[in-house]
């Protein structure tokens, strides 16, 4: 089941790129929740409503939104871990980069929850890979 959920975390990537709001929705469970920083003031997104907000803020804010996957590890059965680079462009111009480190929990091939990380020590902390 790993190699399964790795692809599907390589097309959900892929969709979120394209900001192919259905195609990634078709990849995630329907109680997917998405927690990013930012999400400790507002809460976790939750749901096929808050993905599409999500997407839509995201569409709002910037012309370019972007991971791009330095490299993929299998955690266990249900979590794929993704080292990558979010490259993002403002609509005011704004060119932004820097390292994310997602966590993505699967359940029966089905995303049903993301976990964004700034710190890599901290996401390879919250999957029991730092002591």
């Amino acid at each position: 089941m790993s190699q399964e959920n790795v692809e599907v975390v390589s097309q959900l990537i892929t969709a979120l790129n394209e900001r192919d709001v259905d195609r990634y929705l078709s990849l995630c469970a329907p109680e997917i929740e998405l927690r990013e920083p930012t999400t400790t003031l507002e809460g976790p997104t939750r749901g096929p409503e808050g993905i599409r907000e999500f997407f839509a803020r995201v569409e709002e804010a910037s012309t370019t939104f972007r991971i791009e996957v330095e490299r993929i590890h299998t955690v266990d059965r249900e979590r794929v871990l993704v080292f990558g680079q979010l490259k993002v462009v403002t609509t005011g111009g704004v060119a932004l980069e820097h390292p994310t480190t997602n966590v993505y929990e699967l359940v029966a091939g089905k995303v049903c929850r993301v976990d964004v990380y700034h710190d890599r020590e901290q996401a390879l902390e919250a999957v029991g890979l730092r002591e």
